[in-house]
């Protein structure tokens, strides 16, 4: 029974030793960095190096004491880099692949409502979205066109049109 202790004890007293160029990453991407996952996860190292048990850790941090172990692994696998890693890739875009098509498509035919985009859409591609998603791709479409594309260019109505 002691042994058993004894190698629990050394499992959750691991030392860690971090270099100066290691903690000035820490130091800096635990409030500069874009996301907040990995600032938490730099917080969580930053603690560590400072001496701290796991259980303050988690209480400082605002993690529990198994992700506490789980950066901590993670960090003693593959240092930094694994630690700036997400695991997570999300879900594909089906109307991404679309994207060129659609945009030549409005741009001979622009929509006059999110719902006339939509019906599109789910004409030219099969892809059936919500008026919601529909106006975040036209708005995502029209951004990547670098200039004001036709879907947000001003069209004429009958008050602004010109007179012959």
């Amino acid at each position: 029974m002691c042994n058993w202790l004894s190698t629990a004890q050394e499992v959750t007293m691991r030392r860690f030793t971090f270099t100066a160029e290691e903690l000035d990453a820490i130091r800096h991407a635990r409030y500069h960095h874009p996301h907040p996952r990995i600032q938490q996860k730099m917080e969580v190292l930053w603690l560590k190096s400072q001496g701290l048990t796991h259980e303050d850790i988690a209480r400082l941090a605002d993690v529990s004491r198994r992700r506490v172990q789980r950066y901590l692994d993670a960090f003693a696998d593959g240092g930094l880099e694994r630690i700036r890693s997400l695991p997570w890739k999300g879900k594909a875009n089906e109307l991404a692949f679309h994207q060129a098509s659609l945009e030549d498509y409005f741009l001979e035919y622009p929509p006059r409502s999110t719902r006339e985009a939509q019906a599109a859409i789910d004409w030219e591609t099969g892809v059936r979205r919500s008026l919601t998603q529909v106006r975040v791709f036209l708005k995502k479409l029209s951004a990547c066109a670098d200039a004001r594309s036709a879907l947000s260019r001003p069209r004429p109505t009958r008050r602004n049109r010109p007179t012959s």
